[in-house]
């Protein structure tokens, strides 16, 4: 597998368990950094069930597209599995995993991959802002009028005052 596919691979599983609900996805290129490999996917489990189906429905789609693991490990443990493909491997561990044996810092001499999906683009109508709507005023004639036997409303353009609250006044009578 040349570096390309290999790439466009570490891509595919790293939005394949981000998919699955991996959390914090990262994908590091080692390419020529590193004689043991050329990308590094990390992803965390949310717990020893879920590292344990990240791993297997990866193996799985991946065998799908002819890449086969090589090498797998910590398969005793429900804190970590790494999977060795060769030109890549994937690393899926807890979150105390991965804050203890900090894999990201060990990695981060490698350059970070862009494997997110890019944003849809927006249609060149949802640029445009809205056009304002014109407001018409309909003036009925007076043939209309007599016709319908209903008297014409007037309407009127004017800036909307806030409303007055009229209080009425009662007197009271006293009865003695």
């Amino acid at each position: 597998m040349d570096k390309k596919q290999a790439k466009e691979f570490v891509i595919k599983t790293a939005r394949f368990i981000d998919d699955k609900k991996a959390e914090d996805v990262k994908v590091y290129d080692l390419c020529g950094l590193s004689s043991l490999c050329d990308y590094i996917v990390i992803g965390t489990a949310t717990s020893a069930p879920h590292l344990e189906a990240l791993d297997l429905d990866a193996g799985t789609e991946l065998k799908k597209d002819g890449v086969y693991k090589t090498n797998r490990d910590g398969g005793q443990t429900g804190t970590w599995r790494v999977s060795d493909y060769g030109s890549f491997m994937m690393h899926i561990m807890t979150q105390s995993a991965r804050e203890f044996y900090a894999l990201d810092k060990i990695f981060s001499f490698g350059k970070n991959v862009k494997w997110q999906k890019p944003a849809p683009k927006k249609s060149a109508e949802a640029k445009k802002p809205a056009a304002k709507a014109k407001k018409t005023v309909k003036k009925t004639s007076a043939k209309t009028v007599k016709a319908d036997k209903k008297p014409a409303k007037t309407v009127k353009k004017t800036a909307k005052a806030p409303a007055k609250k009229t209080v009425k006044k009662t007197s009271k009578k006293s009865t003695k």
